[in-house]
């Protein structure tokens, strides 16, 4: 729950910092002064709220879930496991290793 809050407060601020920047950015377009820093306060809210998004994407993500072979295999038996016979191949060249290389097939 407390991760949540922390996003939301994020993305609010994260917009709010947004709208000032462009505020600023009208004010000096008025004054006819296009350019010029971008005041502290603005960047600081950024920054804070770049950290609280942060902060609420590490405590909003559930547990870390195993990976490993053994771990899957845990969850499922032997008869649910798809034994995908239809990439079983059965032909193999057992013949022409006994054979001899220098012999004339018939054409």
């Amino acid at each position: 729950m407390l991760g949540r809050a922390f996003l939301l407060l994020a993305t609010i601020g994260i917009f709010h910092a947004a709208y000032s920047t462009y505020e600023h950015l009208s004010y000096l377009k008025a004054l006819e002064r296009p350019e010029g820093p971008i005041p502290q306060e603005i960047i600081l809210e950024t920054l804070f709220s770049l950290f609280l998004g942060i902060l609420g994407a590490c405590l909003n993500t559930p547990d870390f879930k195993e990976i490993t072979w053994s771990s899957e295999m845990r969850k499922h038996k032997i008869d649910e496991m798809d034994s995908r016979l239809g990439f079983a191949s059965y032909v193999n060249r057992g013949k022409q290793i006994l054979s001899n290389p220098y012999s004339k097939k018939s054409q």
